[in-house]
């Protein structure tokens, strides 16, 4: 394939500051312009969307509806991200990314002011939240395909791992616990309609900030990827990126345990906990609440960790081992006799869950053809987005029948053994040491202010 992507000549090395050049390797994406751009239309757009789930919330309450009417609109969400979800990957690889998240951006923007102005004006329906909660659902679909696929064209990939360990420390601070906090107080002290609005004021700063991060070309053969019917090219773009996933041993196996890893641990997770902690310890929602914290800040602390290090020598077998290791802490969560038990155990789960995801993003990114990346990481989304509800959905009445302890006891052992079974099947640690990702120290003596990448 002919590689698209077309940067300008490498402004002219010059001497920098001391602090440029010894920036902690956590901090070294943001010596491009076009990541710190980036960066913060990612953070205001992040903080935005945790207003906004907060704030979607008591509008459903406020208008009367209850638990059932919360299900239809947050259903509707699930439905318009799962549908499209694997066409998300085609687009990626075919339009340029920028552009994709542009039009993403603007759907959820104009679905936040809508709900705002309805609000404001008393008229908001539950139809209403849920078709706006459908659409930027269908949006999301398109929107993790393009920004993996367009990462590697701003930052070199020395810098991947560190990027990647930002966005996994930004989303539980920012979008689970500051944007959620902040929705809380306006709701409590103004209003909804001026929570939905904050959140809609958010989104169209970061997009304002997206658009000043340069426009990259698709790094693909668009003459070949565009000869035929856009409906027969489009099924074969998407038969081929599951034919590369076929044929890739680590790619596979990290797939298919991930499924497996996400079918047996978000449910209990997310359904059982609160359960236990109110029924068996004798807790309320705001033990809950420090638990999902608990779980929150451990995922910035591994996400921050792994950016900070560089890429492990045994790449694959770290981060599948660390996915599987890291279920272990449920079986204290099945046994524990207290809440700090449980709050603890959801730190470590949150860390090792994190942490590997990090390595993870990144091996996308720098061993999957480029023309490739956008229908991969769909593939990840997909498992990522169909195989929830079902965990969440078999969680009750699993716990029914073989009992809470013996459900944790499931999501603890089931990942580790499966990891160990994966690392084995697929021979991963041969094929770390074949295609070793090290990461060379990077080159801080580059113009920090340029936006260009070596093609």
């Amino acid at each position: 394939m002919t590689d698209q992507l077309t940067t300008p000549s490498p402004a002219p090395e010059s001497p920098q500051p001391p602090a440029l050049r010894r920036l902690p390797r956590a901090l070294t994406p943001f010596r491009h312009s076009a990541y710190r751009r980036l960066g913060a239309a990612l953070v205001l757009g992040t903080f935005a969307g945790g207003v906004w789930v907060v704030a979607l919330v008591w509008e459903v309450i406020r208008i009367g509806g209850g638990p059932g009417q919360l299900s239809v609109v947050t259903t509707a969400g699930a439905i318009g991200v799962l549908v499209p979800a694997l066409l998300g990957g085609v687009v990626a690889d075919r339009v340029p990314q920028k552009l994709i998240l542009l039009a993403v951006a603007g759907v959820e923007l104009t679905g936040m002011a809508l709900v705002a102005t309805l609000s404001w004006l008393d008229l908001t329906q539950v139809w209403h939240l849920a078709a706006v909660s459908f659409a930027t659902g269908v949006a999301m679909a398109f929107y993790y395909p393009a920004y993996s696929a367009w990462l590697p064209a701003l930052v070199p990939e020395e810098d991947l791992l560190a990027v990647n360990g930002f966005e996994g420390m930004i989303r539980p601070t920012i979008g689970q616990a500051l944007g959620p906090g902040l929705a809380g107080v306006v709701v409590g002290t103004v209003s909804t309609s001026a929570a939905l609005g904050l959140a809609a004021g958010f989104h169209l700063v970061g997009l304002l900030a997206l658009t000043a991060v340069p426009l990259t070309a698709v790094r693909r053969d668009l003459e070949e990827a565009r000869d035929g019917h856009p409906v027969t090219t489009a099924l074969a773009d998407m038969r081929e990126g599951f034919s590369y996933m076929v044929r890739t041993p680590w790619l596979l196996a990290t797939l298919l345990f991930a499924s497996i890893l996400i079918l047996v641990m978000m449910g209990p997770m997310e359904v059982l906990i609160p359960f236990l902690v109110k029924d068996k310890l004798g807790g309320g929602p705001g033990d809950h609440a420090i638990v999902m914290a608990a779980f929150g800040i451990g995922g910035a602390v591994g996400s921050i960790t792994m950016a900070s290090l560089k890429m492990p020598r045994r790449y694959l077998t770290v981060m599948i081992l660390g996915w599987g290791v890291g279920c272990l802490p449920f079986l204290a969560i099945g046994y524990a006799d207290a809440v700090w038990i449980v709050v603890v155990a959801a730190f470590f789960i949150g860390a090792f869950f994190s942490g590997p995801m990090v390595i993870w993003g990144t091996l996308l990114q720098r061993r999957v053809p480029p023309h490739l990346l956008g229908r991969v990481a769909s593939l990840d989304f997909f498992v990522s987005v169909s195989l929830m509800p079902v965990s969440m959905a078999m969680a009750g009445p699993v716990s029914h029948w073989l009992g809470l302890e013996a459900t944790f006891a499931i999501a603890a052992f089931v990942p580790t053994v499966v990891a160990a079974v994966a690392v084995w099947w697929a021979k991963l640690p041969a094929d770390e040491l074949a295609h070793p990702l090290r990461d060379a120290d990077p080159d801080l003596e580059s113009d920090p202010e340029s936006d260009t990448m070596p093609a």
